[in-house]
């Protein structure tokens, strides 16, 4: 396959940060039943400096756009809490490698229309899956996720809105689970350099990448930075693994109660090369334990602020 990598300048991935706010870009993915302006003190709550939220039912494919009152409540909530980096997470629903071209058409539509929810509120990163390629073959599968990606970009290229493949899990027919399978959609792509990647590191262990062990971390780091780029990562999502290495299974846990284990939280929260990088956790609440989550992620990653 071929190799993609190009240096990207990214997208704003958090607001600018006065001297008294230089925490890092710790968080979970909040709630906002109630309204999307609920979401920044649900982050205030919890510690977080950043967060992750969906901007609508991720398991509907119809959304409303977002209102300008929706979006001016969210922005005004946004200033008023401690929140620096908000990244949007797109529908669970959305296969851009479908089979059938209806159903493809319908995945692009209603990520361009997440990319303008996204634009609406002045979110800057966008996180999908890439999609499965349900028996086609895995060539078959990365070229449509390609062309349903240039759809997406053309139709969003006056958007200040970056949508950052995530790295998944590998199970079924589903593309992404190798930063190979990455690595040949931007390559195939036309505007590669307005997409970004989001790591999960339960779906890199479950994957097959040993980031639990000091030579399987930096083996898979190496790895990444051959084929994709560290410049291209936009975000992580900070989840222990419920089931063991190269299970191909997406099951989350909390920091230090699955396979993964606190000694690879530690070793990835201090890296100095994701340290500039939002990173969430995706666990269940309730919000007690996304608090106890952010807490710990800030004691691995060396970071006393409060």
């Amino acid at each position: 396959m071929t190799q993609a990598r190009s240096a990207v300048a990214p997208v704003g991935s958090a607001r600018r940060r006065t001297p008294d706010q230089e925490r890092r870009l710790f968080g979970a993915h909040v709630p906002t039943a109630g309204g999307l302006h609920r979401a920044p003190a649900h982050g205030d709550e919890i510690g977080a400096s950043a967060i992750q939220i969906f901007t609508r039912n991720q398991m509907q494919w119809d959304a409303k756009p977002v209102s300008e009152d929706e979006a001016r409540a969210f922005g005004e909530a946004l200033a008023a809490s401690r929140v620096q980096s908000v990244l949007a997470h797109a529908s669970y629903l959305l296969n851009l490698a479908a089979p059938d071209d209806a159903a493809r058409e319908r995945s692009v539509g209603a990520l361009v229309a997440d990319a303008e929810r996204c634009a609406a509120l002045r979110i800057s990163l966008l996180v999908f899956h890439p999609g499965a390629h349900m028996d086609a073959g895995e060539e078959i599968g990365l070229t449509r996720i390609a062309r349903s990606l240039d759809r997406l970009l053309e139709a969003t290229r006056k958007l200040s809105v970056r949508p950052c493949i995530e790295v998944t899990a590998g199970q079924g027919s589903s593309l992404g689970h190798r930063f190979e399978h990455v690595a040949e959609i931007l390559a195939r792509v036309k505007w590669p350099e307005r997409l970004g990647v989001c790591l999960d590191t339960c779906h890199l262990f479950a994957a097959g990448y040993d980031i639990k062990s000091p030579k399987g971390y930096e083996r898979t780091m190496a790895d990444l930075q051959r084929l994709v780029g560290l410049e291209r990562v936009a975000a992580v999502h900070v989840n222990d693994a419920k089931k063991p290495l190269g299970s191909h299974v997406d099951r989350h846990a909390a920091l230090g109660q699955g396979e993964i284990g606190l000694p690879a939280f530690r070793r990835l929260l201090g890296d100095p090369h994701l340290a500039h990088l939002p990173m969430v956790a995706e666990t269940p609440g309730p919000i007690e334990r996304w608090r106890d989550e952010v807490t710990l992620m800030r004691k691995l990653g060396g970071d006393t602020s409060r």
